[in-house]
C-alpha cells in the first residue's frame, strides 16, 4: 500500500530547485502568484480531467479586450518563447537570416538554430543599448529582426523616437519581433503605445508574457499581437489543445487583481533601485535597468567565480558580466556581500601590485 505522506513528500521534492531564494538566474518573480490568482488556480484543479479548448479562443478574446484590439490580432503561446517559435515557423524558411543583438535573451540563438536560420549578431554599445543603425542595415537582408524593450540582459530601453526611426528603415517584408517580456516594469515615461505602433507598422509583432511581473512562469502563458494579416499567418501555427485550462483562469484572475500586481511591481522596482545603489556605492557599475534584474558588465571582473563561491546562481556572460535577478532583501544582501568581498580582494591585489 502506498504511504500518502511519502507520495506527498515526493511531489514536493519534484518542485523546481529554483525555489531557492539564491537562484537569481532566470528573472523569476520572487513572489508566488497573487492571492486571488492562487485561489482561482486551486479551484481550476477540479477541471483537470477535461481538455482545454481546441484553440485558445476565449483566452485570445480576453487578452484582446484588455489591450483594445480585435481578437484576430492576438496569438497565444507557451510563454513568449512559444509565440517566438510560431513566428519563426510562419514567416521563415531554412537558411533565412535573423538579426539579434549581442548579448541577447539566451533563447533566441537556440530558436534560430531550431528553425535553421542564419544568425547575425550586432553588438550592444558600451552602456548596454542596441545599435539600431547597425541592426537596421543588417535587417535589409534579413527575414526577422529582434529588439528587446527593456533589453535582456541589460535592462536598457531605447527611446520611442529612436525605435520609430529604426522601424521606418526596416524593409516592410522583414518581421520585427518587439520583445516586451518586461514591459510591466517600465515607468510611464518609457512606455509606448504599441497598439498605435502596430497600426503604423504591419510587420511588427509585440511579444508579452505572464511569466515575469505576473509571477506565472510555471504556467507558460505568453502572447503576441500585430496587424490582422500577419496575425492570421501566426494563428495558423497555433498548437491544438496547447494552452492549459489553468491559463484562462490565471489570466482572468490576474486582470482582476491589477492593484495587487502594481503593488508587487513597486516592491520589485524599489528593491532593484536599492541593489543598484549598493553596487554603485562599492564601485560596481551596472546598466540602467528597467526590468526585474540588474546587469553588471565584466569590465575586468569575472563574476562567475565570485557568485558561485558564495552559493549564488546568476546568469553569466562570456565577457565576465553577470545578470542578477532582483529577489527579496535577503538575496540582495547576499549579492552585496559577494560583490563587496570581490571588490576588497581586488583592492588588496592592486595595493600589492603597486608595492
Amino acid at each position: 500500500m502506498t504511504d500518502p505522506s511519502r507520495s506527498e513528500a515526493t511531489a514536493v521534492d519534484a518542485l523546481p530547485t529554483a525555489m531557492n531564494p539564491m537562484a537569481l538566474s532566470l528573472n523569476e518573480n520572487p513572489f508566488p502568484p497573487l492571492p486571488s490568482v492562487r485561489s482561482a488556480l486551486s479551484a481550476s484543479i477540479e477541471a483537470a480531467n477535461r481538455y482545454p479548448e481546441y484553440l485558445p479562443e476565449r483566452l485570445r478574446s480576453l487578452i484582446a479586450a484588455r489591450i483594445g484590439l480585435r481578437d484576430e490580432q492576438v496569438v497565444i503561446g507557451a510563454g513568449a518563447t512559444g509565440v517566438i517559435m510560431q513566428v519563426l515557423h510562419a514567416v521563415t524558411s531554412p537558411g533565412d537570416t535573423i538579426v539579434l543583438s549581442s548579448p541577447t535573451f539566451d533563447g533566441y540563438p537556440i530558436f534560430a538554430q531550431m528553425a535553421r536560420l542564419k544568425s547575425v549578431a550586432v553588438a550592444l554599445d558600451a552602456h548596454g543599448h542596441h545599435d539600431l543603425d547597425a541592426m537596421a542595415a543588417a535587417a535589409a537582408d534579413a527575414r526577422v529582426v529582434v529588439v528587446c524593450r527593456p533589453h535582456n540582459p541589460t535592462g536598457t530601453v531605447e527611446p520611442a523616437a529612436d525605435l520609430e526611426r529604426f522601424l521606418r528603415r526596416v524593409p516592410r517584408d522583414t518581421v520585427v519581433l518587439l520583445d516586451e517580456a518586461y514591459a510591466e516594469f517600465l515607468g510611464s515615461e518609457c512606455r509606448i503605445d504599441t497598439v498605435e505602433l502596430i497600426a503604423r507598422h504591419a510587420n511588427v509583432v509585440v511579444l508579452r508574457t505572464f511569466s515575469k511581473a505576473y509571477g506565472l512562469a510555471g504556467l507558460r502563458i505568453g502572447y503576441g499581437f500585430c496587424a490582422p494579416g500577419l496575425a492570421r499567418r501566426l494563428w495558423s501555427m497555433q498548437l491544438p489543445f496547447g494552452v492549459a485550462i489553468t491559463a484562462l483562469v490565471a489570466v482572468a484572475a490576474s486582470f482582476d487583481a491589477e492593484a495587487e500586481l502594481r503593488k508587487r511591481i513597486r516592491m520589485i522596482t524599489s528593491e532593484r533601485r536599492y541593489l543598484r545603489m549598493r553596487l554603485r556605492s562599492m564601485g560596481a557599475y551596472s546598466t540602467e535597468s528597467n526590468a526585474n534584474f540588474v546587469y553588471v558588465p565584466g569590465r575586468g571582473h569575472y563574476w562567475r567565480e565570485v557568485f558561485e563561491t558564495n552559493g549564488l546562481r546568476a546568469r553569466h556572460y562570456t565577457d565576465g558580466g553577470v545578470r542578477i535577478t532582483v529577489g527579496d532583501r535577503n538575496s540582495t544582501r547576499a549579492v552585496v556581500a559577494a560583490v563587496a568581498q570581490a571588490m576588497r580582494a581586488n583592492s588588496r591585489t592592486a595595493s600589492t601590485d603597486a608595492v
